[in-house]
């Protein structure tokens, strides 16, 4: 069974952090919530609090197969500082195992070097820090191992995106139809 890790932070956007977890969870791919702060209670960028399943130092990220960053401010600048995070993301990375960001978070990995010759999308204004990027203005962008995404509307294809990936397209097809999803 795949194992996806995504990240919560305080100032997340919270729309973009529970749409994948619960697409990914009504197909039966296992996603943990995972607070970077200390407290499994993470309140979001617009006062909604998050309930994540673990702390951040008691994951193991061995048994994952992807991280996923949420958007949000400040949470994404809160997780580009979480040193433990990053090493995560760059060993990830160094494996080719898998890494999604949606809205401000793939800056994320712009400003870390790992966007260099990958197209890659972003929430409108930040492009300038896809660092290396093909900068697109699709709704999401999957290349190699990286899959990202431009913002709260675009939650749902980006985690049908993340669905595919690990399950296939008739799958993520039938669960956009179980969820009157047209696009």
């Amino acid at each position: 069974m795949s194992k996806v890790l995504i990240f919560m932070a305080e100032g997340h956007e919270e729309i973009e952090a529970l749409t994948v977890v619960d697409i990914l969870r009504r197909a039966d791919i296992e996603i943990d919530m995972v607070s970077i702060t200390g407290n499994k209670k993470v309140p979001g960028a617009h006062g909604i609090t998050t309930y994540c399943d673990k702390l951040i130092e008691n994951t193991d990220f061995e048994k994952a197969d992807m991280i996923v960053l949420p958007g949000g401010m400040p949470g994404t600048l809160n997780l580009g500082l979480c040193e433990p995070l990053m090493d995560q993301i760059h060993g990830f990375n160094t494996s080719k195992k898998g890494l999604a960001a949606i809205c401000a978070a793939p800056t994320v990995f712009g400003k870390a070097g790992l966007l260099e010759g990958k197209k890659a999308t972003c929430y409108p204004g930040m492009e300038g820090d896809l660092l290396g990027a093909i900068v697109s203005t699709d709704s999401v962008c999957h290349d190699g191992h990286i899959i990202t995404s431009r913002g709260m509307g675009t939650a749902i294809p980006f985690a049908l995106e993340i669905v595919k990936t690990f399950k296939g397209e008739d799958v993520a097809n039938k669960l956009a139809q179980a969820i009157v999803y047209n696009n």
